[in-house]
């Protein structure tokens, strides 16, 4: 759905982007990843064409970016910008007609969402008597009406409790079920691995890590195993115990290893006291954390 192709940004001294290549699958939810200041909302922007890369090119399809695929666009900001003296109604309306929707449509439309976020209440309300929360879900809808091909949600659980934030969890999957391509930019490293299929990690302007969430996970494993055992083990053939804890069905052990613990496993087996093994993979947050403090890079394909 988009790639950026040797894409370069400056802005006076400061080198936003630096010869950035991403590719963005259609039909994905992209965690667009980084650390303040490492460049994410200038390739957001550029996406929007509120700015234009120094170099590079970004393409939308499978052609260069145009101006009349901002219509195609979804976007919700960091930065709120809804107008506190205007009703709800009236301001949904009128940024859906600046998206090429007719009154009549935009109104139907709108009052379905309405109905699914357990807004209905908010129509006739002015935006400055909302909450910050409330006022979000407004932000959003507006955002969704047009039904774009492409969303882009920079921080979009800012404001929201727990309820809410997974009730846009769940709409945001849905519309990617529905053939929407979604850009997901925030510091919640759960909620990318909850709702997240690709990732890629932006520092000092460069693409350090993309690809498959999955995967990257995968290239990040550091041996590291769950045991799962029926009795208390003291001895793990030179593992290291990071954690353990008893429940139900046994004694539960998170340790790590230098090389495949398959001696080890063959042993508890042999033994009958094994209940459960498996590999434990990084979090996002372990990934990102280790990248941008080590300034680990990793090629596509490494």
């Amino acid at each position: 759905m988009i790639k950026a192709t040797n894409v370069s940004k400056r802005y006076s001294k400061k080198l936003a982007l630096n010869a950035v290549n991403l590719s963005i699958p259609k039909g994905s939810v992209y965690g667009l990843l980084g650390p303040n200041g490492a460049g994410k909302t200038s390739f957001i922007r550029i996406m929007n064409q509120i700015t234009a890369p120094d170099e590079g090119h970004v393409y939308f399809g499978d052609r260069a970016l145009q101006p009349g695929d901002i219509a195609r666009i979804g976007y919700l900001p960091e930065e709120r910008g809804l107008y506190k003296k205007m009703k709800v109604g009236e301001q949904v309306l009128y940024l859906a007609r600046l998206k090429g929707l007719s009154t009549t449509e935009a109104k139907a439309r709108a009052k379905k969402w309405f109905v699914r976020l357990e807004m209905a209440d908010f129509w006739e309300k002015k935006v400055e008597d909302l909450s910050k929360g409330m006022a979000q879900k407004v932000q959003f809808v507006t955002t969704v009406l047009h039904e774009p091909e492409l969303l882009i949600f920079d921080e979009p659980f800012t404001g929201f409790d727990p309820i809410n934030t997974n009730l846009i969890k769940r709409e945001i999957l849905r519309l990617s079920e529905e053939g929407a391509t979604v850009i997901f930019s925030t510091h919640r490293m759960e909620s990318v691995e909850e709702i997240c299929d690709h990732i890629g990690l932006i520092n000092n302007g460069q693409v350090m890590v993309e690809g498959p969430l999955l995967d990257i996970r995968k290239r990040y494993q550091n041996g590291t195993y769950l045991f799962v055992v029926k009795e208390a083990i003291e001895h793990w053939g030179g593992g290291t115990v990071l954690q353990e804890s008893k429940h139900h069905t046994g004694n539960s052990y998170t340790v790590k290893f230098e090389d495949y613990p398959g001696v080890m496993v063959g042993e508890l087996a042999v033994k009958g006291t094994l209940v459960a093994f498996e590999e434990v993979l990084p979090s996002v947050q372990d990934i990102f954390i280790e990248i941008v403090e080590n300034g680990i890079k990793l090629a596509p394909h490494e």
